[in-house]
């Protein structure tokens, strides 16, 4: 997705040669118009899976997310990061390291919003070491639900996180793929 590339190489910014601060158009301002041929060329790859719920992780993923479940009109549904007050019944959960936080969350879902019969497409904003999708790919599989495929906005191809998600065997589309942020600068893997 040209688009998407050139903004990740235009506003993209490297930290420490590990992290890539997207904040002016993915994670923290939002470029509505973006998200949304982000949302449909996810769709375009994933439509013919029966698609019944989008899965995503609080909050990051949420922009994609609802531009997708918009696209395929399934709800989206999206895993807390913390136990709610108000979520007074049954829920699945699962603990999730993030790299970019170094940080563990237990994440949640309520079993209202998710079981057996659902295909369920797993979206997210990056993919590093993997461990989001795998984590919301274990919150599908706890509801003995079907995980269709992981729809991935940016990659670091240079992190094992691919690797991981497909040993379990799931059909994963990076939107655009980092082959490195070596010398501070984005360098993209059809580069």
């Amino acid at each position: 997705m040209r688009t998407l590339q050139n903004r990740v190489k235009e506003d993209g910014i490297v930290i420490d040669e590990k992290i890539l601060k997207v904040d002016s158009f993915l994670n923290h301002q939002i470029d509505a118009k973006l998200m949304y041929e982000v949302g449909q060329a996810i769709v375009d790859h994933f439509k013919e899976k029966k698609i019944t719920k989008v899965l995503t992780i609080e909050a990051s993923g949420i922009a994609p997310a609802i531009m997708a479940s918009l696209h395929l009109d399934v709800p989206c549904l999206f895993a807390k990061k913390a136990k709610p007050s108000t979520m007074t019944n049954e829920f699945y959960h699962t603990d999730i390291h993030s790299f970019t936080k170094n940080t563990t969350s237990t994440v949640v879902i309520s079993k209202q919003f998710l079981d057996e019969d659902d295909h369920v497409l797993i979206i997210d904003d990056f993919l590093a070491n993997g461990e989001a999708s795998l984590g919301l790919h274990r919150l599908v599989r706890s509801a003995n639900a079907t995980t269709t495929g992981v729809g991935i906005v940016i990659e670091k191809s240079f992190q094992p996180g691919r690797e991981k998600l497909q040993s379990e065997g799931l059909d994963v589309l990076s939107l655009c793929q980092v082959a490195s942020l070596a010398g501070n600068k984005v360098k993209l893997v059809d580069e």
